[in-house]
This record gives C-alpha cells, structure tokens and sequence, in this order.
C-alpha cells in the first residue's frame, strides 16, 4: 500500500493591503477623513457645551427662585400681634416677592407655589381681583395636579363669594367635583348647597347634600349636611316656602372650615 506525501501548500503573499493591522486601517482612515473627523467632533463638543450652559442657566435661575420663595414665605408667616404695622409691611413685602418670583421666573416649579400664596396674600389684602388673578394663572400652572387644582378652586371659590359674583362661585365649586383626584369635593358640595338655599332654591340644596351625604359619610360636613336636610324637609312639609329666612345670603359668603387656610401652602 502506498502512502501519499502531504505537501502543505505554498503561502500567497499578501499585498500591502493586507499588512497593516485593524488599527493602522482606522488611522489611516481617520487620516484620509480628517476634515470630516475634525468638523463632527466640533460639532459634538458645541452640542454638549450648549446643553451644560442651558443646563447651568436654568440650575441658577431655580435656585434664585427658590430663594425668593423662601424669604416670601418667611415674610408672609413674620405676624407680629402687637405690632399690626410692621405686619402689614411683612406681608407687602411678601407680595412684592412674590410677584418678583413669578414674573422673572415663570418656568421654575417654584412659580406655580408662588402664584397660590400670592393669591392668598392678595385676598386677606381685600385685593380680589389680584388674588382671582394669581388664582387663575395658578391654575393653569398646576394642570394635570388634581389636588392643588381642587384647593385652588376652592380658594378661588371663596374670592368670588367674597366679590359677590355666585355664579362664578358655583362654577368653581362645581369645577372641584368634576375633578376626579379633588380632595375637598365634600367642601364643594357642601358649599353649592349652601348657595342653593340662599338663592331659595331648596331642592338644588336637597341634591347637593344628598350626594354629600351618600359619597362621603365620613366626611365632617355630612352630619351638618344632614342637619341642614332635616330643616329643609320641616319647611318643606310645613309649607314655610323659602328656606332663605333661615340661611341668608351673607351666610353663604361664609366658606366651609378649611383645614389649608395657611397663605404659605
């Protein structure tokens, strides 16, 4: 039997192609690209110097309106009892700062809080059309936050009352139980039965409170509610005729116990 010898093949030699390494092929890539290179890199290194100033800018600008939101609140809190004057002063400069911070920083999250204490402020001052203002645009600014949007309204609720327009005190109370997250919707149903009875209109008061009554029996408001229930139906069945005589319209301007009545919330 006879064997074959194996004779192993003759190496091709390779072109100059082939004998640099990955590495040599990647810089002289890079060499023959050079203007492309140099002109990406310049625009990546302008793009991240962009994004850190925006960055940087908006950092400063949060934290100066962080500032001045504390020194407001500090202010709007610093009640002297026996010194009414230097109070007074306290609170004005409160809502200077106030102004300050929504005006020169309206995109900063510490706007919208300022917007809700200045319309605080702004109502214990009398200035109701100032507070719906700030009460307005603070609502704007906490869209999408149900629970601030609910005491807003509520609060903005008050202002009208207070100004003598019901109707768009109704539209905001209401405005508080079409929102689904609203903590203080007992709050406004109970108010909208209130302003039903001072306008005479006892059955409106009698739906109000029933829901109250039946949504939220736990509610501090649905025992007065009921006692409220109790009187209409006396005079209902009694043919008294309007409930007005026991509820009169100053009583309506009178809010609900609020238990966020602090200006600095």
């Amino acid at each position: 039997m006879s064997y074959r010898i194996k004779i192993p093949p003759k190496s091709i030699p390779l072109d100059e192609a082939h004998l640099g390494t990955w590495g040599d092929r990647l810089l002289q890539g890079l060499e023959d690209n050079r203007r492309a290179v140099l002109a990406g890199g310049g625009v990546i290194i302008a793009a991240v110097g962009i994004v850190g100033g925006i960055l940087w800018y908006d950092g400063q600008r949060t934290e100066a309106a962080s500032h001045l939101l504390q020194r407001a609140t500090s202010l709007s809190l610093a009640r002297v009892p026996d010194k009414p004057k230097e109070t007074e002063e306290n609170v004005k400069q409160a809502v200077a700062l106030y102004r300050q911070l929504v005006e020169a920083y309206p995109r900063t999250p510490f706007a919208a809080i300022g917007l809700y204490n200045l319309g605080n402020l702004l109502t214990q001052q009398n200035d109701l059309p100032g507070a719906i203002e700030a009460y307005q645009k603070a609502l704007v600014a906490y869209a999408g936050n149900p629970m601030m949007a609910g005491l807003i309204h509520q609060r903005l609720a008050y202002a009208y009352l207070v100004k003598g327009d019901r109707e768009l005190a109704a539209k905001s109370f209401s405005a508080i139980v079409d929102i689904p997250g609203a903590l203080n919707r007992d709050h406004a149903l109970f108010e909208l039965g209130k302003l039903e009875e001072a306008q005479s209109r006892p059955e409106g008061a009698l739906a109000h409170y029933q829901e109250l009554m039946k949504t939220y029996p736990d509610s501090p408001l649905a025992s007065e509610a009921g006692v409220r229930l109790k009187v209409l139906d006396v005079k209902k069945s009694s043919g008294a005729g309007s409930p007005q005589g026991n509820s009169s319209p100053s009583a309506s301007s009178q809010p609900a116990k609020d238990s966020s009545s602090s200006s600095s919330k």
